[in-house]
């Protein structure tokens, strides 16, 4: 049987307050950068659950700008044994800028863990993850949370972005124009597994790869756990402002989510995503 060592149907709350914390390690992949940080004493996460994150010097956009907000990652890693937490981070703005320019012996300020991540896969059915980009990040807490452990299928912009495939053991790789495994999109080789019934599907990534997951994961009645993105400016569900639609109404991701059933899902969710 598979199960999932932290089971996240009994959710972790973060105490209140920003911790700091000590960046141990920066490691690039192309454009991607892991983060190591310690945090001693900090609950451990579940897989799928997040982090707000802030540097606590520089973290602003000057004297005549607003702060940036926190920003919000779910855990790349969390090792066994050590209380050591790993973030994947892409500079994408000048919030993700910061964050990605840290170095070991900086200071992180964060919050966390927060949310409600992946839950076991049901009986008689083996899990398959499936990321895109900087969405690979909760699937490898995942797979290591494993046991046995996971396939994974994972897409990449380009080969530079590829090179975080190895964050995940034994991972197909798909490239939207190569050179790096498969040449199209990672759902080319989902549908290729979905030819068995009996797996359920766990995935992250950008909008138009989850609509086109949550679709052929519908088609071929398989369940899919995805994890979500929207903007997070608390994590305690105060601001409102991450709010998604369901099928029986809003919820608020970072309390309900970040990790959703997808036939829970309004499809409206995803609109105007490409595919």
């Amino acid at each position: 049987m598979t199960t999932l060592e932290q089971w996240p149907g009994q959710r972790l709350h973060a105490p209140f307050g920003r911790r700091s914390t000590g960046v141990t390690e920066r490691i690039t992949y192309g454009p991607y950068v892991v983060l190591t940080v310690s945090d001693p004493g900090g609950p451990r996460p579940a897989a799928g659950q997040f982090y707000m994150l802030t540097a606590s010097e520089r973290w602003g956009a000057g004297e005549a700008g607003r702060p940036y907000l926190p920003r919000a990652f779910s855990v790349l890693r969390a090792p066994a044994g050590t209380d050591e937490l790993q973030f994947l981070l892409e500079d994408v703005g000048p919030g993700t800028k910061r964050l990605c320019q840290l170095r070991p012996g900086d200071e992180l300020l964060l919050v966390g863990p927060l949310g409600q991540g992946f839950r076991p896969p049901r009986e008689g059915r083996q899990p398959l993850l499936v990321g895109g980009g900087v969405g690979i990040a909760p699937l490898a807490i995942c797979q290591d949370s494993l046991t046995p452990g996971a396939p994974a299928l994972l897409g990449f912009r380009d080969g530079g972005r590829a090179r975080a495939g190895v964050l995940l053991r034994d991972a197909r790789l798909a490239t939207d124009a190569g050179p790096v495994g498969h040449r199209g999109p990672v759902t080319d080789l989902l549908r290729e597994q979905l030819t068995s019934p009996a797996v359920e599907v766990y995935a992250c990534g950008p909008p138009g790869m989850l609509e086109a997951v949550r679709a052929l994961c519908a088609e071929s009645e398989v369940p899919a756990q995805l994890a979500l993105e929207a903007g997070m400016a608390c994590g305690f569900g105060a601001c409102f402002g991450c709010v998604v639609p369901t099928r029986r109404g809003y919820v608020r991701l970072c309390l309900e989510g970040p990790v959703l059933e997808a036939d829970r899902l309004d499809t409206a969710v995803f609109a105007g995503a490409g595919h």
